[in-house]
């Protein structure tokens, strides 16, 4: 025993700061449990409180599951995500805690301020300032009360320019025929209402609204006709297709289906043409 005591004081002498591996303080903190603790100033090169340091490390990273656990509450699952995202673009005047609210009724209580950061992180603004329904969500929730009204132009063999009056009910797409004629005037345009609404009779109780553009011949007895039966007259803006777009989707079809197939001899023809 002395022998090695001498041996690591000149050990101690030699080297200014001893390097233990962890293997070392392992086998270290081991031995201790075998020498009495009066005698580990003795026997060891380190203090008792290394020792006792290196145990209680030991002890600590056996029971520490950080590897398996980051720091922090737990990420919302991707399910809660989706609904948030989801209830957001489907319902665009709800704010981040009216969301919610009817995520914790369906058995998801999360905090208003997680839903706020999934909205902010998918780059979805809060209620008051997220953008309004587009053309295409508006018309899908009013369709059924949407009647649309606008004029198609089609040429005839003789060169001759026919104009065409149709209107397109939103909620079923059925496209009414009203006139054709070569001389498109506001009287004839009034003529062809009223006889549209006698067509329809009852299911005009079911339109809300009428959509056209700002033509003249649109005058405001044919306006007086439809407001009649309670329909209110939407006016698109100026230069605006996509305000009326369903009428020019349907005049698109007609033209590639029906008027860039056949030669249009005159007025009946063309009737017959768009008719059947």
């Amino acid at each position: 025993m002395l022998t090695l005591r001498h041996e690591n004081a000149v050990l101690r002498r030699q080297i200014a700061r001893v390097r233990y591996e962890p293997a070392d303080r392992v086998w270290l903190a081991a031995l201790s449990r075998l020498i009495p603790r009066d005698r580990w100033l003795q026997v060891f090169a380190v203090t008792p409180t290394t020792l006792l340091r290196w145990h209680r490390q030991l002890i600590a990273r056996k029971w520490t599951f950080t590897p398996r656990r980051r720091p922090g509450r737990p990420s919302t699952g991707p399910i809660v995500k989706q609904l948030i995202l989801r209830l957001a673009r489907e319902n665009s005047s709800w704010g981040h805690r009216r969301i919610q609210g009817e995520l914790a009724r369906i058995g998801y209580p999360i905090a208003p301020s997680t839903v706020w950061e999934v909205l902010h992180a998918s780059g979805i603004e809060t209620a008051p300032q997220r953008a309004g329904p587009t053309w295409h969500q508006f018309l899908t929730a009013q369709a059924r009360g949407i009647l649309a009204a606008d004029f198609l132009h089609l040429d005839t063999v003789t060169l001759k320019r026919l104009y065409a009056l149709v209107f397109i009910e939103h909620g079923t797409r059925r496209v009414h025929l009203a006139g054709i004629t070569p001389h498109p005037t506001a009287q004839w345009t009034v003529q062809q209402a009223r006889n549209l609404t006698m067509t329809l009779g009852y299911r005009m109780d079911s339109l809300r609204y009428l959509i056209r553009d700002r033509d003249s011949k649109y005058t405001r007895s044919f306006d007086a006709i439809f407001e009649a039966d309670g329909v209110e007259v939407l006016l698109s803006p100026p230069r605006a297709p996509r305000a009326n777009a369903i009428c020019e989707r349907v005049v698109g079809t007609l033209r590639r289906e029906v008027l860039d197939r056949m030669l249009i001899y005159n007025e009946a023809h063309a009737v017959a043409a768009l008719t059947e």
